[in-house]
């Protein structure tokens, strides 16, 4: 295995006496793409930017190819950043904004031309070199942000929530760019995104953060499908909670709502305590197939186009669970029976 390009060890930082990155460790592989997922004051962004050097740690080290690069700055650290106001300069065309690392380097004219008219080829607006960047649409503007990055050559590519500004349809397309891009040129990357979707869709691997730390490390189905921690199974994906009590620890039976099921696994929790367990929605049908099974009463039911998401109550919990939307079947009615199937090994029991 090749030697991590970016390695980040027992990092913290504290403004005053509050820690908002705590003991945080990660090695990045080159060519790897990584995003840093969570919400809103998570640690993220600050340690994004101490990999930029925007902040510097209040603690640990952070290497980049090999080089201590704790306490250099940012211009010293062969790093592309892609923020997510864009940040173009108003006064300067799109070739212009483009160039102006190159230009700073010192770079001759010949060499920016060629640089400039390769990154408009990349970013798919060869003939917009000209216009300035109030001429833009804000996926134009954040091409040309991610082209401005690039020009230099960097090593390693950061970008801080670059998407989040945009609407819907434009984020989908601009995101498959971006990926697609960072793979032809094999560029180390890191993403901050607090949008679940956008990490799942694009990331090697994703870091889930909350508090400070990386709750979990790894790969988008591990992520979404083995859990580590209780934060990470409700902020990845959507979950049905439900609660119930332990009445078989060994065999792993649980009653929830007087109904009884058997995951067959050790719960490790005495009778009689407390359980919670989660599902997914596309875990769970109607009448489909499974070893488990739940009677309840159809509460809810949500056309969302190609799917439809159904609502059950089960006693006093709920379950959500979607079923592909046929044109020959009609949805469930609200207010029947109905028996909701699913198999033991997609029930996650959480930790407290």
């Amino acid at each position: 295995m090749a030697e991590p390009f970016l390695n980040i060890e027992h990092v913290r930082k504290s403004f005053g006496s509050t820690t908002v990155v705590q003991d945080f460790n990660l090695a990045v592989e080159p060519g790897e793409f990584v995003s840093f997922l969570g919400p809103s004051g998570c640690g993220k962004t600050t340690v994004l930017r101490m990999v930029a050097g925007f902040e510097e740690p209040s603690a640990g080290k952070i290497v980049i190819g090999g080089k201590d690069v704790t306490h250099l700055k940012p211009n010293q650290r062969n790093i592309g950043m892609v923020f997510q106001a864009y940040a173009l300069f108003p006064n300067m065309t799109v070739g212009q904004n483009i160039g102006f690392g190159l230009r700073v380097a010192g770079r001759s004219r010949a060499e920016m031309d060629k640089r400039v008219k390769e990154m408009l080829a990349l970013i798919r607006l060869p003939d917009l070199a000209d216009r300035y960047p109030y001429q833009l649409s804000g996926g134009q503007q954040q091409r040309v942000a991610l082209a401005r990055a690039l020009a230099p050559a960097p090593k390693l590519l950061l970008l801080d929530e670059p998407l989040s500004a945009l609407d819907a349809k434009v984020r989908v397309s601009l995101r498959d760019e971006i990926r697609q891009i960072q793979k032809d040129l094999g560029i180390t990357t890191v993403f901050v995104t607090h949008d679940q979707e956008e990490a799942l869709s694009i990331s090697d691997r994703i870091v889930v953060m909350y508090g400070g730390k990386a709750e979990q490390v790894g790969a988008p189905f591990e992520i979404y499908n083995r859990p580590a921690t209780r934060f990470v199974a409700s902020f990845v994906g959507t979950l049905n909670m439900l609660n119930g009590k332990v009445v078989d620890p060994k065999a792993g039976t649980v009653e929830i709502d007087g109904q009884k099921i058997t995951l067959g696994r050790d719960l490790g929790k005495p009778v009689g305590a407390a359980v919670t367990l989660a599902l997914r929605p596309e875990a769970a049908a109607i009448g489909g197939p499974g070893d488990l099974s739940l009677k309840g009463t159809v509460a809810d039911v949500s056309f969302l186009g190609s799917v439809i998401r159904v609502r059950a109550a089960v006693g006093a919990s709920r379950i959500s669970f979607d079923r592909f939307n046929s044109p020959t079947t009609p949805p469930p009615v609200v207010g029947e029976p109905c028996d909701i199937k699913f198999s033991a090994g997609d029930v996650l029991v959480l930790g407290d």
